[in-house]
């Protein structure tokens, strides 16, 4: 099994989600990627699992088709989120019944919306334990042009489930870009990919594409013996586009390195280095604790909160700080605890709303939150609270700071996220009560920012606006892009699997 936070008695209670055999569009409960242990599936939740079912089962009969082949089309996705709107109440998302019946209307809505310019700031390559089918072009290709020496050491495409992350990325979503991620452990023998073979991915799928679809990390490791020669090389011979981190050092178990944004010994040196070299962007992992991470983290807990943010967004105004999973607290056993602390506090996110207070409090404009996670997760526990975060992050952090990322693959095709984004809008009460904007629309220019502009800005993209891509070739026009148009005409579709982990029943 690939390397997973979860202590083996957590393990004892999960299970390979791949397995769940109901391939609805959207998934009906908390899948985790591995760094936290999921919650069960709420009553709630097997009721809009059960009403999903029920729709699809007569939508399809009305279209003639049978549920499962109906599950996988746009009519089904719509389906989807109005048994959500059903069951969660509240309209959170934008969907209309006519959506469920008419492929037509699906289709002309589909194809106005997949020129959108969707920057997936957050993607992984899948554990290793599970066989999907490859994806010819690509794996002939990589066997064909790939870099001997990297075989020899080791680099085995399959073995990482590559293919099936390039399927459910771009063949099977509307993504145009993605950044490929990491994380470190004390033990480097446990990293899932090493920064290499991050930059061999990257530079593989660029030259197969003919276009600049995918952007590296290089995971820093402050602290430990020789980070600072490894920076040196990553900068060198690697020249990834921004920093991944994690302030708590492994997370997998209480690390012996531990640190702070604001380590004016450790870090300072680093941003220097960094930012003369070019790199401005360092991403970092916060929150997204296990639940009783006081107990499981004693002593380290504390470095995975934002208080060391503020005065190092302050001493480096040139530094990007990109937050991952906007810092959110463990996604709670029960997101309607989650929701009733939302509501008793006067509107208050654990450690997400004490990141949006930074750049007002302390007068800053370099700190981003990104999404990965949180939101696909409240998106499918508590629809009112995904609504909730989406609104403080844009309200206090601003539209141009929230960036999209979507945990992929862990969570199967980023398709249905990106489905829920477009659809997501903050309820008019919750508007009135917690002066909260409105998203607007599946392209409004809120979520145009959200879903590329933020991040092509971070990263030098050169792209505008979401149809006016001037500095780089036509995503329509490149291999990946030839090679998904026919996965569709021979009528490839979602998979509608996850492959990340579920709690067993």
């Amino acid at each position: 099994m690939g390397h997973v936070w979860l202590s083996e008695r957590e393990q004892a209670l999960v299970d390979g989600a791949e397995k769940l055999d109901l391939d609805l569009p959207v998934p009906t409960q908390i899948v985790s990627n591995g760094e936290y242990l999921p919650p069960k599936q709420s009553e709630t939740q097997k009721r809009v699992e059960q009403r999903m079912l029920d729709l699809a089962e007569e939508n399809a009969k009305y279209l003639g088709m049978s549920r499962r082949a109906f599950m996988h089309t746009s009519c089904g996705m719509a389906t989807a989120f109005l048994a959500m709107n059903e069951i969660y109440g509240g309209g959170v998302f934008q969907v209309s019944d006519a959506e469920a019946r008419d492929p037509e209307m699906m289709s002309e809505r589909d194809k106005a919306l997949s020129g959108q310019f969707i920057l997936d700031d957050q993607t992984h390559f899948l554990r290793d334990d599970f066989a999907h089918e490859a994806i010819l072009g690509l794996g002939e290709f990589a066997a064909e042009h790939w870099n001997p020496k990297l075989k020899e050491e080791g680099l085995s495409l399959a073995r990482y489930k590559f293919e099936n992350y390039i399927r459910e990325l771009w063949y099977t979503s509307d993504t145009k870009m993605a950044l490929l991620s990491g994380a470190p452990f004390d033990d480097p023998t446990w990293w899932l990919l090493s920064n290499e073979q991050i930059t061999a991915a990257r530079d593989l799928v660029n030259d197969f594409a003919g276009a600049r679809r995918m952007l590296a990390h290089s995971v820093i490791t402050p602290g430990q013996p020789g980070w600072m020669d490894a920076v040196d090389q990553a900068i060198e011979t690697l020249q990834p586009e921004s920093w991944k981190s994690y302030t708590i050092g492994d997370p997998l178990s209480p690390s012996k390195y531990p640190w702070r944004l604001d380590d004016e010994e450790i870090m300072y040196p680093f941003y220097e280095k960094s930012l003369k070299a070019g790199i401005n962007t360092i991403c970092t992992h916060k929150g997204l604790l296990p639940p009783d991470y006081e107990v499981s983290f004693p002593g380290v807990w504390q470095y995975a909160t934002l208080d060391d943010l503020p005065q190092a967004a302050k001493d480096w105004p040139d530094m990007n700080f990109v937050i991952y999973h906007s810092g959110l607290r463990p996604f709670l056993e029960l997101p309607d605890q989650a929701w009733k602390e939302f509501e008793e506090s006067g509107g208050e996110i654990k450690w997400v709303t004490d990141l949006t207070r930074i750049p007002e409090e302390h007068g800053v404009s370099n700190v981003y939150g990104e999404i990965g996670t949180s939101f696909a997760n409240s998106a499918v526990a508590h629809p009112r609270f995904s609504a909730a975060l989406m609104g403080t992050l844009v309200r206090d952090l601003g539209a141009d700071h929230v960036i999209w990322g979507s945990d992929t693959v862990w969570y199967g095709s980023p398709q249905w996220q990106i489905e829920a984004m477009r659809r997501l809008e903050v309820p008019e009460d919750m508007r009135a009560k917690y002066n909260m904007p409105s998203l607007g629309g599946p392209n409004s220019l809120t979520k145009q920012a959200i879903f590329g502009l933020n991040a092509a800005r971070l990263y030098d993209v050169g792209v505008q606006s979401a149809s006016e891509m001037p500095d780089m070739p036509d995503f329509s026009e490149d291999r990946l892009a030839q090679l998904a148009q026919q996965f569709r005409e021979e009528g490839g579709v979602p998979s509608n699997k996850r492959y990340g982990y579920v709690r067993t029943a």
